[in-house]
């Protein structure tokens, strides 16, 4: 069982409206809503800064902030957090070879330069201690503009929220998410280890 219970979807009407978001992204409402809405003030505002993040506002795509999502969580070990981030990019539209091949983003020819520049962002400002520095902010001028940037970061920062939350919580995983986790990213060796729902 995770740490804390999830709530009922109907819990929390307000959350329950702004959760349809979700329907869209991925097919269902996360867990972790469910969860947050032990205080609805949390579930609510994170549901808008979600929103918020993943707007498209044109060339750092639907899909590619799934693709960043997805290094990010990879980086920090949360595979609740990347099996919603690679089922969120198949259903953004990523392109099959990316889907197939993420692990390898840094070498497949289905990435671009751009792509990689922004991947290889989330990779080190995932970390801890940060690895951000003027070679990624040389990489990412090449390719991005500022208000670009913000985007990326403001996906990246998302996810920090959500991998801290997800595996503190050992929320448990959702059957579609096992099924994008499974096709995606099980020949790697992703399993749902702690979200299984008998961590503690």
């Amino acid at each position: 069982m995770p740490l804390v219970n999830p709530l009922a979807p109907t819990h929390s009407p307000e959350t329950a409206e702004l959760a349809k978001f979700f329907n869209e992204t991925l097919g269902f409402c996360p867990n972790s809503i469910l969860t947050m809405q032990h205080r609805p003030a949390i579930s609510k505002a994170f549901i808008n800064l979600n929103k918020a993040v993943m707007a498209n506002e044109g060339r750092v795509t639907s899909a590619l902030k799934r693709m960043i999502a997805w290094v990010s969580s990879n980086a920090t070990g949360c595979r609740y957090c990347q099996a919603h981030a690679i089922r969120a990019a198949e259903r953004y539209g990523a392109e099959q070879d990316q889907l197939d091949n993420i692990w390898e983003y840094r070498t497949h020819p289905a990435f671009s330069e751009a792509e990689r520049a922004a991947l290889d962002f989330s990779l080190q400002a995932s970390q801890v201690p940060n690895g951000v520095d003027a070679e990624i902010k040389a990489r990412l001028y090449e390719h991005w503009n500022e208000g670009e940037i913000v985007e990326m970061l403001g996906v990246i920062s998302l996810f920090g929220y959500l991998n801290r939350w997800n595996d503190s919580m050992g929320t448990s995983i959702e059957e579609g998410a096992v099924e994008s986790g499974d096709q995606y990213l099980g020949k790697h060796g992703w399993e749902k280890g702690k979200h299984d729902g008998s961590r503690y």
